[in-house]
């Protein structure tokens, strides 16, 4: 069904302006077009009331004509879609994907070849547009003039972080007024006065530069595009196309998470067959090394041993985790391994690290050696040898490798065909490119990459689905002592923020809350700063509900497990591919409760759901509907909650476990202690 037209004549300024809309399938979202005074713009409507206010949309150029005024409004094509996809992987197997579309011709009066097209879907969910420019030769943007103008910036909370020239997106986000948001990353989430919930983003975001989004005036920004090493945003030869300018809309914060629009915006699957993909469950040498248990670098400390790998490889065995992800054990962490970009070795391991007898063991076991590559910001000595590394992998067995981007400062190394070394920001053109030839290449030798300290997350995973997971934002690392530890209302803020974008992998599942440095918190001013993480055990495996990722981490030490067995049972149950996800009640940065069933899958047999509910720094009482549960059907509700006496500070470690059968005809009422959750498998009987 194609939908309504509305094409009309407004007077304004003295200049004739015309209007072209689009709505959404349900009619609750309009997208209209306008060339008043001569400037393209748009507005968006949401049930009939103003959501977005004239937003402007243009180019500037370093070598040619900018695309911005004098230009008049023409409609190009009309058309619709109603369709199902099937994930391979995901936490929905199959994606509705409905949408109005208009595209649109700006074309400058008198100049009709400079000019640009719009194109625009208009989903229940939100909307997305991006340019499309036809042009010849080369071109520099020097500036992307789109902007996004909303209502009543005086009453509106902003959730965000610093955007573009900012290390890593890995900081705490912030809650402030609409109005004062400096320059923020996306996605940025946002609350208006009335309730409704906006995010905005990107989606598809292949050969050009990353957004961020400049604040101009009161509820106006401004896309901020990452520059280049030479100061340019981005280069381009021929016609192109804009990743999607996109802003997801909701009537609450939980609608946010249920929408799937981003993975909408990408083009499908470009690898083929990828039944080579395997989610699942890990364990890792990693975080003895940030507690100081081992180290890096290779010593009497060294944690990627021989040895070592093959004893949690037993553990992995033993408890039915997939893999052990390894890092440390090739050529280039000794000494300052962050300034070491160019020593690294991606074939080299040190003398005690045996990996053709860990891979051999492990496959007796039926345990995978998860790969690591971490390259210090080095992207030229990586590209240089990732065929090779990759090729040893393959050769192994390996079929997934964790990436590492950690840099000094702000920015990664790549040498360009001049011999110069140049500093690239994370999201800047080349980089986006790196990453996008690191998946490519990754898929000839049918191996998944995780990401960390990468370019943020554009749905990118729909068109290649080995880009298995990514990092992007502050994980459970920030909790080992090094620096202060996450808040509270850390993870229900990634929900309602970061996880819009996509899988993160942030490594939860922390049994042991007393490790050095930690040592139970320090005097300061006469009082005690907790550096113990902000969280109880039962937050910790409602972690693995709440935070999506198909390849989630049980991270703490096997011996820490092993003192307790029974909230472990949970990390052991709960499976991280899914056939239906849920998002129940929630608010951002203070609590979220949400549901998953399981897809069926090797020893999963697709009729159990689960359940993670976490709280910031308040406790809190939240009463659940169980009517996501198939009618009709019994299940037994496994219940792993905190105790009466469970307190982040003193006693974080005690988990009421409990188990009760219910139906969808049930409401079951949980008690959070404060920075506290609850983590539930309904098993159906």
């Amino acid at each position: 069904m194609r939908a309504l037209l509305l094409l009309g004549c407004l007077v304004s300024g003295g200049l004739s302006a015309a209007e072209l809309s689009v709505t959404s399938p349900d009619k609750s979202i309009q997208f209209t077009f306008s060339d008043d005074s001569g400037f393209a713009q748009y507005t968006v409507t949401y049930n009939g009331e103003e959501l977005m206010r004239p937003g402007r949309l243009g180019f500037s150029f370093a070598d040619a004509k900018p695309i911005y005024k004098q230009l008049s409004l023409k409609e190009v094509s009309r058309d619709s879609a109603n369709d199902t996809w099937e994930q391979p992987w995901g936490e929905q197997r199959l994606i509705n994907n409905h949408y109005n579309e208009l595209v649109v011709n700006f074309s400058e009066k008198g100049d009709a070849d400079n000019a640009f097209k719009v194109q625009v879907r208009v989903f229940d969910d939100g909307i997305g547009f991006r340019y499309h420019v036809d042009a010849e030769g080369a071109r520099t943007i020097t500036r992307e003039m789109t902007e996004f103008s909303i209502v009543d910036s005086h009453t509106s909370t902003a959730y965000w972080i610093p955007g573009q020239g900012y290390e890593r997106q890995e900081y705490l986000y912030r809650e402030t007024r609409l109005q004062d948001v400096d320059k923020a990353s996306t996605p940025m989430t946002i609350k208006l006065a009335n309730g409704v919930h906006l995010a905005i983003h990107e989606a598809a975001l292949v050969d050009y530069a990353g957004m961020s989004l400049n604040r101009m005036n009161l509820g106006r920004f401004e896309a901020d595009l990452a520059p280049r090493a030479d100061g340019a945003k981005v280069r381009k030869t021929g016609s192109f196309t804009t990743p999607w300018r996109t802003v997801q809309i909701a009537p609450n914060a939980a609608g946010l998470i249920n929408s799937y629009l981003t993975l909408n915006l990408n083009e499908p699957n470009k690898l083929g067959d990828v039944d080579w993909i395997t989610p699942g469950k890990y364990i890792g040498i990693w975080w003895g090394m940030h507690i100081q248990k081992y180290t890096w670098g290779s010593g009497k400390k060294h944690g990627a041993t021989t040895e070592n790998t093959m004893k949690y490889m037993d553990f992995a065995a033993k408890h039915g985790f997939d893999g052990v992800l390894v890092e440390g054990w090739n050529v280039g962490w000794d000494g300052d391994w962050i300034q070491n970009s160019e020593l690294f070795s991606f074939t080299e391991s040190y003398p005690d690290f045996d990996i053709e007898k860990v891979t051999e063991y492990g496959k007796s076991k039926g345990v995978k050696l998860i790969g690591h590559h971490e390259t210090s910001g080095g992207i030229t000595n990586y590209e240089n040898q990732m065929e090779d590394g990759f090729a040893l992998y393959e050769k192994l067995g390996v079929e997934q490798i964790k990436t590492g981007y950690v840099a000094h400062g702000q920015s990664l190394k790549r040498t360009t065909e001049d011999g110069i070394k140049r500093f690239e920001y994370t999201d800047s053109q080349p980089v986006v490119n790196h990453f996008i030839h690191n998946v490519n290449t990754a898929a000839k030798y049918k191996i998944s990459i995780n990401t960390h300290e990468s370019v943020k997350d554009t749905g990118l995973r729909r068109t290649y689905p080995n880009w298995i997971a990514r990092e992007s934002a502050r994980g459970q690392e920030y909790n080992s002592g090094w620096q202060s530890p996450n808040p509270a209302e850390h993870v229900p803020m990634l929900a309602f923020t970061r996880m819009l974008s996509g899988p993160m992998d942030f490594t939860p599942g922390i049994f042991d809350l007393d490790y050095p440095p930690i040592q139970g918190g320090t005097e300061e001013h006469g009082r005690t700063k907790y550096m113990r993480p902000h969280t109880t055990i039962a937050k910790q495996l409602a972690e693995y509900v709440v935070i999506y990722s198909p390849i989630q981490m049980a991270a703490d030490l096997p011996e820490n497990y092993e003192a307790k067995p029974a909230p472990f049972q949970f990390i052991k149950d709960v499976p991280t591919d899914w056939e239906k996800s849920i998002a129940l009640q929630g608010e951002v940065g203070d609590f979220l409760v949400i549901a998953r069933k399981e897809k069926q899958h090797r020893h999963y047999s697709g009729n159990d759901w689960y359940l993670g509910a976490i709280t910031n720094e308040d406790p809190r009482t939240v009463n659940i509907k169980l009517d996501f549960l198939e009618p009709g059907k019994t299940f037994e509700a496994q219940i792993y909650r905190d105790a009466k006496r469970t307190d982040w500070k003193t006693n974080p470690y005690d988990v009421d476990i409990s188990k009760r059968k219910v139906t969808s005809k049930d409401t079951l009422t949980l008690h959070l202690a404060a920075a506290g959750g609850a983590a539930i498998r309904f098993k159906q009987l």
